[in-house]
Order: structure tokens, then sequence, then C-alpha cells
């Protein structure tokens, strides 16, 4: 069994954590039972590129559980927690991951963790995918295909297959009912504010908190915000959803107006220089900006850097950046996930439904890969919904069935 990991010694502690959320992912739990009986995994290969931090880990077991050999790596050099990586490891699983990995090591994890030759893949941003289309082209012929977790991801490969060079079936696990409107909306909307708040230690009630982006992901971090007692600011490109975000109460400008009005700021597009050079000078002193989109490209950290004239970490996980007219800008883990870079991530009960989704996904490529086309696929309907029904009962809640009658009515043209 090969890994590269941190530190061995941190696996109690690790394995305490894995604990604490397995016991709140009732649906997840479900599926490692069947999965343990059933081994709908034997004798394949899997790898997890997934932020690394507990939530993921119990995901890598219950693949594991299914009878896989499962190599995990993070997808995120900040979010990767090493008690994680060294819990794994004792349960049986090759990790290839630390936290803080520099560019080269980061890199140099995710080739190891595909080395193998994967047969399923899970996906958090593309990077797995990325790289079995370029150096690691070789191996694509060995995968029957795998899901993707997130929007930016699920944006690559549809860029992919546009140009026809998608090798192989991915799952748009992202755009599935049961991640976005859930994950997207309720776990960052909750965990981008924990992040921000653990780190910064300050007040959002009265604050001015400008959100960019009113995907799904937005709509949770302002409605938060919110909530938190905040005045909003919405950004967006998009005209239907700055409509929406007005509707819903925000005020919406572009982020040239915004800018010398906000205390936090918040990316969430997925695009880069969201906050760009342009913006810098218009920040107040003491600006707090965060990001919570996928990659670390949001704020256009290169340019701040080149314009600050000092840079000093003003606590963990907070740097200030000094302009040239004495303004401090403050940036929250280094522009990467502040949720996880800054934070544990998503709620437990909220990733029990995305990751149930991942599981059922790779089940369903081992056993349907031959009648798969290479392209990105929708979440079939009923895994969609038997995540919801299994969500409901462990939560307690029972709903209405049709009955013939209205079954009949709702299919009929002549009713």
């Amino acid at each position: 069994m090969e890994y590269l990991i941190r530190d061995i010694s941190l696996a109690e502690e690790g394995a305490g954590k894995i604990s604490w959320v397995r016991s709140r992912m009732p649906v997840l739990a479900g599926l490692e039972a069947e999965f343990e009986k059933e081994k709908p995994f034997k004798g394949l290969k899997i790898t997890v590129s997934v932020h690394l931090e507990a939530k993921t880990a119990y995901l890598a077991k219950v693949l594991h559980a299914g009878g896989a050999r499962v190599r995990v790596t993070g997808s995120n050099p900040l979010s990767t927690q090493d008690a994680i990586t060294a819990a794994l490891v004792k349960d049986g699983l090759e990790v290839f991951a630390w936290h803080g990995a520099t560019p080269e090591e980061y890199r140099m994890h995710i080739m190891k963790a595909l080395e193998f030759g994967p047969d399923i893949i899970i996906d958090d941003g593309g990077d797995l995918v990325n790289l079995l289309h370029t150096e690691l082209a070789e191996l694509s012929g060995n995968v029957l295909g795998g899901c993707e977790e997130t929007t930016t991801g699920v944006l690559r490969l549809r860029a992919l297959e546009k140009e026809g060079m998608l090798r192989f079936p991915m799952f748009a696990v992202n755009d599935a009912d049961c991640k976005h409107l859930f994950d997207n909306r309720y776990g960052t909307g909750q965990s981008a504010w924990d992040g921000i708040m653990r780190t910064t230690n300050l007040s959002i009630a009265g604050k001015t908190a400008v959100v960019a982006g009113y995907g799904w992901c937005g709509k949770g971090v302002a409605a938060r915000a919110a909530g938190l007692g905040a005045n909003v600011i919405v950004t967006e490109v998009n005209p239907i959803r700055a409509v929406e975000a007005a509707m819903d109460g925000f005020r919406v400008m572009p982020m040239d107006e915004a800018a010398p009005l906000g205390d936090f700021f918040v990316t969430v597009t997925g695009c880069r220089d969201v906050i760009g050079e342009r913006h810098f000078p218009r920040l107040k002193n003491g600006a707090i900006l965060s990001n919570a989109g996928h990659f670390n490209v949001e704020i256009a950290m290169e340019r701040l850097e080149q314009e600050a004239v000092l840079k000093f970490e003003q606590r963990k996980n907070i740097m200030g950046y000094e302009m040239p007219d004495g303004r401090i800008i403050n940036v929250l883990g280094e522009g990467r996930l502040v949720n996880l870079a800054c934070a544990d991530g998503h709620p437990a009960e909220i990733m029990d439904m995305s990751f149930a989704l991942q599981a059922l996904c790779a089940r369903f490529i081992a056993q349907e890969a031959e009648y798969l086309e290479k392209a990105v696929l929708p979440v079939p309907a009923q895994i969609d919904n038997f995540v919801a029904q299994k969500a409901l009962q462990s939560m307690g809640i029972t709903i209405d069935e049709l009955t013939a009658g209205q079954e009949e009515y709702l299919r009929s043209w002549q009713a």
C-alpha cells in the first residue's frame, strides 16, 4: 500500500472526526451497510480528489467498504486536514496529500493518486479530468466513468464535450437537485460565513456584505449574510439573476460601485478577476476579501501582491496588504475557498446528500458502464429521488403520495 502524508501519528484524532460526521450522515451510512454486503466495486480502482476533510474521508471509506481499492488526494492545498489523511491510511486507503502543499507537491499528489490507473474517478474542480486528458492521457482508456462535484468542474467538462474531446462518461453531480439546491445554497451559505467569522472574530451585523455572483451558492451566501444582520449588496453579470437578487430584497450594482461600500466581500462566481486591479484603489481601509468559488482566481491575488507596499499576517489566515496610500486590504485564506481554508466546510447533513449521490453514481458506473456514452451525463432521476427520500426518512418526515386517480389526471391530456 502506497501513501504520502504528513504525520501518521495523527490518525486517532482523524478517526474521531470521521466518526463524528458518520453519525450525522445517515443516508451515506445506509449505503455503507449496503455496499459492504453487495461489494459493487470488487476488483475496481477508484481515485477520489475532493476537499480532504472528515466528510470526504467517510465517502472514501464507503467506496472502500464496497470492495474498491481507493486512492485519495485533495482538491485544494489548504483544505486538506493532516489528521484525516492519517486516519484513512490507518484504515487501509492510499492517500497522497498534506495541508499547505506547494503547487508542485499538490500536482505530484494528484499524479500519484492516478498512477495506478483508476476505473472510476470522483473529481472536484476538474484536476483529475485535466491530467487524464493531458499528461496522463494514456490512463484514460482504463476509466469507465466518473463524477464531478462542483460547478467549476462541470463547466470544464462541458467545454471538453463541446470540442469532442471528452474521453469517458462523467456524471454532473453538481447539477442534481439533491446537490445544488442544498449543498450549494445551504452548505456554502453557512460554511462561508462560518469561515469568515471564525477567522476574523468580527460582527457581521450592521456591516455591508458584498456577494459577487447570485447562482445557488451566491443565493445562500447572501441569505445567510442578511440573516446575520448585514446590509447585502449583490454584483452580477447575468441579468436574470440580477433581477432575482433585486426581488429578493438586495441592492444590485456593479463591483466598481460596490467596492467602496463593502466591509466584507465574498466572491462566488466561478470566474477570474472578479475583484481586480481597478477595484483595489476603491476599497475602504480594512476591507475584508474572501472567496467561496472553487479556484483562487476570483480575487486577483498576483496583482494585489504587486500593488501592495507591504504584506503582513494580521492573524492566522488573514493576510494584510498595505497599499501605497496607507489603506490595508485584508484577504482570508490566501484567496482560496474560505469555508475550507478557514473552517471545516459544509455541514455533515448537507454533504450526506451530495456524497450519497457520488456513491450511487459510482455504483451506477460500475454496473452500467458499457451502456454509457462519452458525455457529460445528468444524474439519473431515480438516484436523485432516492437520496431525497432517504434524507426525509432521516429527518422523520413523511409526505403525501399521489393516488392512482391523481396520477391518471396528470398523465392525461383529456382531463
